[in-house]
């Protein structure tokens, strides 16, 4: 306890009118946090101040980051100015580090009211790059806490802070601190997140069986990549201390508040060091995570690359391959309406109903918490099932390799098996980084204009010797089936008689400029084993030359294509 009692103080301050959170939190760059006057405490008091004082008072609260550049200081305003809004007990990720799916399971276990994740997940880190903060509950983000935290900080006057308490992330245990104001004590406790993640993971993996494969008598090779994010720790305790891999197996496994100068995102272009570590065929098996450890990507010997929406269905078709799911059962299915349809295909097939969703994790945690749904993805490298209410990087690579444990086959032998029962949903994603914001924004009106004229559908669009006739084009609109709420513009699609759709949508996660994505779909029963880019061609010229992009743009081509 400390020697005499620590100063409380109320600090005046004027609200800001843009800070309104997504369900990936509040994101700008660090300068805003970091320079801003009041601008980090001011969010951060009005996440307090949504929560009832009778329900903050004695509560117990967690907290941590992703250990991107500023992740250190705004904890140590959290611990302040939780102390001073009555919080009772704050539990805290050693050194400040937690991954994003690490976080709900450490609500649950210390019967938590809520956590503050500190991430921006895969956009850059470092003192130029972005930081972002978000509260979840037990059941991940909602949309009516969100609501509540923004209407608070539009009209907030004052911030309560301790500015005197100094917490020590670097040791495990208890640290208390005494307060001069009538709420009790504040308990700070450092915790070994990865510890209790992973016994979250011994109940939903054969983590025996799982050893067998990485490290029995005919281990397979496996390359791990963290990209200098949150999940390093993570790696290195489960899958090479605890599961066997080998050191070789675990690459840029040490966070680092820049990333190590990397775009933290899973993908072909920015995981390149991945990506070209497989291609000589040296390792069967290679994954790639984001910056907080939501998202992941799947590869394959000689660098096969799985697409986000073919890993959710051949999970979504191997499921009982998780011992999780042979005890619990398998309620329903959800995808983001961006992702392919091959999940639809397995559902289908198996006569389990699945859920169509706008992009973002929200709408599938509303669903698992009505109890519909087991298991959900998004073509933006995010897969996840019920066990929490976030997408989960590390749960989606022991799914992986449960599989292949099960199957005895290889990461592209599967999914060529999965093409064979299925068929093929040939699938990119063409991401438009830092366009200007109002030329996107008029061509995305002028789009719709033009769908929503009752000629647009049945328009027949020649390309080589293929024709595609639009069955159905609208702006997806989703209503929630268990609180019937409505989302509405949530992207752009066109639907043509065989099954293939364009779809644009406007990103909201990056903080340089505007981000458009088209996102290009179409199922083949017969010709399995193509290019992907070359099958795509002819949608790909149809979606540019209806939207003009690039000559509204100025772009010749997308930033990154995925």
């Amino acid at each position: 306890m400390e020697n005499s009692p620590l100063q409380v103080l109320t600090v005046a301050t004027a609200p800001y009118p843009d800070q309104r959170p997504s369900s990936s939190g509040l994101r700008k760059k660090v300068s805003v946090f970091q320079f801003k006057r009041s601008y980090l405490h001011n969010f951060i008091q009005s996440i307090f101040s949504s929560i009832d004082l009778r329900d903050r008072q004695g509560s117990t609260m967690v907290v941590g980051g992703d250990g991107r550049f500023f992740n250190r200081a705004a904890i140590e305003v959290i611990v302040q100015m939780a102390a001073a809004n009555g919080v009772g007990r704050l539990i805290i990720g050693h050194h400040g580090i937690m991954s994003t799916p690490a976080v709900p399971c450490v609500i649950r276990k210390y019967k938590a009211i809520g956590g503050i994740i500190l991430t921006a997940s895969h956009n850059p880190g470092g003192p130029d790059g972005d930081f972002g903060i978000k509260f979840n509950t037990a059941n991940g983000a909602s949309e009516a806490v969100t609501s509540k935290i923004f209407q608070i900080s539009r009209t907030l006057e004052k911030f309560a802070i301790c500015p005197g308490l100094r917490v020590d992330l670097e040791t495990l245990g208890k640290q208390a601190f005494d307060l001069e104001n009538k709420f009790k004590p504040l308990t700070v406790e450092i915790v070994d997140s990865v510890e209790s993640y992973a016994n979250l993971l011994r109940n939903i993996f054969d983590f025996a069986a799982l050893k067998d494969l990485l490290s029995g008598e005919n281990p397979i090779r496996v390359r791990i990549d963290a990209m200098h994010g949150v999940l390093g720790p993570y790696v290195k305790r489960i899958l090479c201390k605890e599961l066997g891999c080998p050191a070789i197996s675990a690459i840029n496994c040490v966070p680092m508040e820049d990333f190590g100068g990397q775009h933290p995102d899973p993908n072909l272009t920015d995981a390149a060091e991945l990506v070209d570590s497989m291609r000589d065929g040296s390792f069967d098996f290679g994954a790639a995570f984001d910056g907080d450890g939501d998202r992941n990507m799947i590869l394959g010997k000689h660098g096969f690359f799985v697409t986000p929406s073919d890993s959710l269905a051949v999970i979504a078709d191997n499921i009982f391959c998780i011992p999780y799911f042979q005890h619990s059962g398998v309620r329903g299915f959800a995808r983001s309406m961006p992702t392919s349809t091959a999940l639809d295909r397995v559902a289908k097939a198996t006569k389990i109903e699945i859920y169509e969703t706008p992009a973002g994790w929200k709408f599938f945690g509303n669903l698992m918490d009505a109890g519909l749904v087991s298991l959900c993805g998004e073509e933006s490298f995010g897969t996840g099932g019920d066990h929490i209410r976030e997408k989960d990087g590390l749960w989606a690579v022991l799914a992986w390799l449960s599989i292949i444990s099960t199957r005895r086959r290889s990461v592209e032998d599967i999914v060529k098996d999965h093409w064979l029962k299925y068929g093929r949903n040939y699938f990119t994603r063409y991401d438009y980084q830092n366009v200007d914001l109002d030329a996107v924004c008029d061509m995305m009106e002028d789009l719709e204009i033009m769908i929503a004229d009752k000629t647009f559908v049945k328009q027949r669009f020649a390309v080589k010797d293929k024709i595609f006739q639009v069955e159905k084009a609208d702006n997806f609109e989703y209503t929630d089936p268990v609180d019937s709420s409505i989302s509405r513009n949530q992207g752009l699609r066109i639907i043509f008689s065989d099954g293939s759709r364009i779809i644009y949508r406007l990103s909201g996660t990056g903080n340089d400029g505007a981000t458009v994505r088209i996102y290009l779909d179409s199922y083949e029963k017969d010709l399995l084993f193509e290019d992907t880019q070359v099958m795509l061609s002819p949608l790909a010229t149809i979606a540019l030359k209806i939207s003009q992009l690039h000559l509204r743009t100025g772009r010749i081509g997308p930033s990154i294509i995925t």
